[in-house]
């Protein structure tokens, strides 16, 4: 049993009122003795929440029954309970060793390493399959009603042009069929982030004028593009990075309190943009698979590539920002084009599959 060789002078609070009573203690037999004037307490020792020992701060001791005692030295109390022989906790013992504590931190940052870069996207791939066909859609219809709020205008292409590329769109992409593909539809509008194409959840798929004028009007050029969008529909990949984002908004906040400080906000950045990454990846296998189906090799994507080098250059000499760098398939997270040109040539190499 613990036992303390000396008294330790200490204050008592009743938790009636505020007024607090010098008292000594002293640990016999698991109990603690509590006495002063006015003041004569048996505490057993297992009701007693004692105070972690730590570099700073106050000791104070938390009766269950009501009433606590606090240390009026820090220092006396930690080497009053060592002298009784109280044991402190493994937690406690490695609080105080710099060398636990660097360990332990290693340790949290390769956990969180972990979470971001795997557990967060297997989670949130499996927790899209759960979220239902209507909320996607209303999540898709918002963001679409954003989008032409603040950056996007009609498409200046008649009705009967805009009909002729979609019927074209739609002898390539796979038709809507539960379990197999999503339910998508293709809009065209005339945008402020240049030639560009992106994915909504819910299967919205937008093509900007500007990208139709970039390909010269290319049918086989804008299909690689619109399967290159129906991947990231047929992943789920923007319900994905919503629910990704929200959970590393969650992490950092409580972390570091506010994710619009710095500190806070580049590890998330960062993280959606590896997430973006591994996205395109999918996304171009999607686009491939598809335009093989159709009798289209895929080297289309290719010739895409080369037009928006061709334009990124003009814009450059011309110093003009180049909101098509930034937005939908040209984001900057993007793994660069030249693994992405190296990934469609090496599958235009392959053959076709015959017509049966």
């Amino acid at each position: 049993m613990p036992q303390s060789p000396h008294a330790l002078p200490a204050l008592y609070f009743d938790g009636r009122q505020a007024r607090p009573h010098p008292v000594e203690l002293w640990l016999r037999d698991g109990v603690l003795h509590v006495r002063g004037e006015g003041v004569a307490l048996q505490v057993p020792e297992r009701s007693i929440e004692w105070p972690e020992r730590t570099r700073h701060g106050g000791r104070t001791a938390t009766f269950a029954e009501g009433g606590m005692v606090q240390a009026l030295d820090a220092g006396e109390w930690d080497a009053w309970v060592q002298a009784s022989g109280r044991q402190e906790g493994w937690v406690v013992r490695a609080q105080q060793n710099w060398r636990s504590v660097a360990a332990f931190s290693v340790v949290l940052v390769a956990l969180l390493v972990a979470l971001q870069q795997w557990g967060l996207p297997w989670a949130a791939q499996g927790l899209a399959r759960l979220v239902p066909a209507s909320v996607e859609a209303a999540v898709g219809e918002s963001t679409l009603s954003t989008l032409d709020a603040q950056l996007m205008e009609p498409s200046a292409m008649d009705a009967t042009q805009q009909a002729r590329l979609q019927d074209a769109l739609r002898q390539v992409l796979p038709p809507a069929s539960p379990g197999e593909s999503p339910a998508w539809q293709v809009v065209f509008r005339k945008s402020r982030i240049g030639p560009n194409a992106l994915a909504l959840p819910g299967g919205t798929i937008i093509v900007t004028d500007e990208l139709v004028e970039l390909v010269d009007q290319d049918v086989s050029v804008l299909a690689g593009v619109a399967a290159h969008e129906w991947g990231h529909v047929r992943h789920q990949h923007g319900m994905r990075m919503l629910l990704q984002a929200t959970v590393l908004g969650a992490v950092w906040t409580v972390m570091f309190g506010d994710t619009s400080g710095l500190l806070a906000s580049v590890p998330l950045l960062l993280g959606q943009a590896q997430y973006s990454r591994q996205a395109e990846r999918e996304a171009d296998e999607a686009a491939v698979q598809v335009l093989r189906r159709a009798k289209i090799s895929p080297d289309v994507m290719v010739r895409f590539f080369d037009k928006l080098a061709a334009h990124r250059k003009r814009q450059d000499q011309a110093g003009q920002d180049d909101w098509g760098s930034r937005i939908g398939i040209a984001f900057s997270s993007h793994p660069s084009d030249a693994e992405r040109v190296a990934f469609f040539q090496a599958a235009a190499a392959q053959p076709l599959p015959s017509t049966p």
